[in-house]
């Protein structure tokens, strides 16, 4: 869609007010709302005025003012307002130079699907993310000086089952058996449903919706691949449509990786394929019917998991699902069919154009521009360099002896250790200008004065009952 098919689209709509969204640096919609009557065709190249020092991780206040430039081709009316509102996807210009900002998400993804063509490797990277999320009914939590906590519960909670609920019905989906049960076990599909059919209103491809493993309303909803910065606009939708949705019912969302002790966390396993000429690439003769870009591309994400992990799997929170010895692919191996390895390739179907790999160990807490970006710089840097993967790992991992797993590397065990292996590496992000020096600088200093301290400052309830009668 051009600017002049926006504003006619206007006129047929009815709009009364344009909501202008944009990324904040760790990964949330922030959003500026003006009347319909301050959109013209030239507001799509001179763009809206904002002051940038209050998002999170971007301008100093001695350099905030910033423009917001409308993109057409991601013009879509919100589902949720009252009025009519055509919602527009912006991305970020400094006002005098007219440059885009560096420490924008959506910039970062543009760049690296420009440093993608520029290589002659391919010309489209897909990206099809699995993710996942809860719904509760409550959630309460503080923090102060001298106590902490959370609660939080869902009607589905297995915990429960002994509930005065006049009357309690029963059917709680058990603990780690919530897989695919039907009603009224499962009782939130309909509330799923209604999220698949406004993401379909918004324009996403939906493939699936289902209950997932855990108890207390985990689920799933499987939007169809796209190329990278289409699918990283469509799961801001996503997000900003499953946390709508649930609230007009009475009900939250959350996308933290593990807010449940016990029982499975909430990942985003992203499955991922290099395209060239309308021809898929990733498919060959090699093991699992790969071929050797999509082994070297596996390569690339193996050697620098470390490092991408501080940005696909970048909260503190990230690191009570990525625990060894459980069922989280902390292991840095790959396998057909295997989903205790941390990169698995699908075999459903025998087509070249289904071939791809999927990786299991990002989560929904990640900002998906900067997440996918930075798979796509790992995997081509694999490519580039022929780095070999290794031998597969076809075997359970989880029932591999002590020997055996020794030999098997896994992902850092903290957000902190995770920003140290970006901090030395990163020299593959740094192609293309894909990702700037600063931008990483920013990230990693973000991360760890705004969360790793935070966190590790505080005392965890549990320390309590490990060592108050010391």
């Amino acid at each position: 869609m051009i600017p002049k098919e926006v504003m006619k689209m206007t006129k047929e709509q009815g709009v009364k007010m344009v909501d202008l969204k944009f990324m904040d640096y760790p990964g949330m919609w922030q959003h500026l709302t003006v009347p319909i009557s301050q959109l013209e065709e030239d507001s799509f190249e001179e763009g809206f005025g904002f002051d940038g020092s209050s998002i999170r991780g971007w301008q100093a206040i001695h350099a905030s003012d910033m423009l917001l430039l409308p993109d057409p081709a991601t013009a879509v009316m919100d589902p949720f307002t009252a009025a009519p509102t055509l919602s527009l996807i912006c991305n970020i210009v400094d006002p005098i130079t007219k440059e885009r900002y560096s420490r924008d998400p959506r910039n970062i993804a543009q760049k690296a699907e420009a440093y993608l063509k520029s290589t002659g490797i391919a010309d489209t990277a897909f990206f099809g993310p699995e993710a996942e999320f809860f719904i509760f009914d409550d959630i309460r939590y503080d923090s102060q000086p001298n106590c902490t906590y959370y609660y939080i519960d869902s009607v589905e909670g297995q915990w429960n089952t002994g509930r005065v609920e006049g009357p309690n019905l029963g059917y709680k989906s058990r603990y780690k058996e919530g897989y695919f049960p039907v009603p009224p076990t499962d009782s939130m599909n309909d509330l799923r449903t209604e999220m698949v059919l406004v993401m379909e209103q918004v324009g996403i491809a939906v493939e699936a919706q289902h209950h997932e493993v855990a108890s207390g309303g985990q689920a799933e909803i499987d939007m169809r691949f796209n190329s990278l910065t289409k699918i990283a606009d469509s799961l801001m939708w996503y997000k900003y449509i499953i946390k709508n949705v649930a609230r007009k019912h009475g009900k939250t969302v959350t996308l933290m990786p593990k807010p449940i002790f016990g029982d499975n966390g909430t990942g985003m396993h992203c499955h991922q394929s290099l395209w060239k000429g309308g021809q898929p690439l990733f498919a060959g003769n090699g093991y699992a019917g790969l071929s050797d870009m999509a082994l070297w591309y596996i390569g690339g994400i193996l050697k620098h998991a470390n490092a991408l992990c501080a940005l696909v799997a970048p909260t503190t929170n990230s690191y009570k699902r990525l625990v060894p010895g459980y069922e989280a692919p902390v292991n840095l191996a790959y396998s057909s069919r295997n989903r205790s390895a941390a990169i698995r390739i699908p075999m459903y179907s025998p087509s070249p154009k289904a071939k791809r790999m999927e990786v299991r160990f990002p989560d929904c807490s990640s900002n998906g521009y900067l997440a996918f970006s930075a798979m796509l710089m790992a995997g081509l840097d694999g490519v580039q360099n022929k780095i070999d993967p290794g031998q597969p790992l076809d075997k359970d991992i989880y029932e591999l002896g002590p020997e055996e797993l020794k030999g098997v590397p896994s992902v850092p065990g903290s957000l902190d250790a995770a920003l140290t292996a970006l901090e030395n590496d990163h020299e593959f992000l740094l192609k293309g200008d894909v990702f700037t020096q600063d931008a990483i600088d920013t990230w990693i200093d973000y991360k760890r004065k705004r969360e790793v301290d935070p966190v590790r400052l505080r005392p965890h309830p549990y320390e309590f009952v490990l060592y108050y009668d010391i």
